[in-house]
């Protein structure tokens, strides 16, 4: 078999007893690394660790994975100002996030005949968030439902920065806002002389 050192250095062609022997000798595993090889690649590693970095490397690719999440508002055409205030911030906080937002109007009874309510409350969210993501995909009727689909400005990957950045930040900031324990001496106050009191002369 090829060997291959532990730094990555080429021993040359050996025998497998051989092989085994150096590994023994500087304590490390002898892993086969390439076994269609010819002749077959092998390895003097610490395998243990070997498969902890690998483990690491795959849990980090992991976290940095980024996966488009489309999250969906439903709204009423009539909707209730203070309801209305309350699904918006639930938007805003989807694209801060990074995610895509589907907003459905849905239309009961008469107001199905009133769509242009749905399209005027769509087009008033839209602009109320324009800050925090685009139209990708304009009002359009579907059934008994009107739908529209917001985007945001950021992209997922920068949104997840960010976060990770305002979490490790703010423990800092907390420190930096603790009050220092500095002790300082107190003059005691002088008291004030005992009032001398008179009898009244009789």
């Amino acid at each position: 078999m090829r060997l291959v050192g532990p730094n990555g250095e080429q021993v040359g062609i050996v025998r497998v007893e051989d092989a085994l022997r150096l590994a023994a000798e500087a304590d490390l595993d002898l892993v086969e690394v390439a076994p269609m090889a010819k002749p077959p690649v092998a390895k003097l590693m610490d395998f243990g660790k070997f498969k902890y970095e690998a483990a690491l490397k795959a849990r980090e690719a992991r976290k940095n994975q980024v996966n488009t999440v489309i999250k969906e508002i439903k709204l009423r055409p009539k909707i209730d100002p203070h309801d209305y205030g309350t699904k918006k911030g639930h938007v805003e906080r989807f694209l801060k996030g990074g995610d895509k937002v589907k907003v459905t109007i849905m239309f009961r009874g008469r107001e199905q005949s009133r769509p242009e309510l749905g399209f005027r409350l769509l087009q008033r969210l839209a602009e109320d968030v324009i800050e925090l993501g685009t139209v990708e995909s304009a009002p359009k009727q579907d059934g008994r439902n009107m739908i529209m689909v917001l985007g945001p400005t950021k992209k997922k990957s920068e949104a997840m920065a960010e976060q990770r950045r305002a979490r490790t930040a703010a423990p800092a900031a907390e420190a930096a806002e603790q009050p220092q324990d500095v002790s300082t001496e107190t003059a005691a106050e002088p008291t004030a002389p005992e009032a001398e009191t008179t009898e009244p002369a009789t």
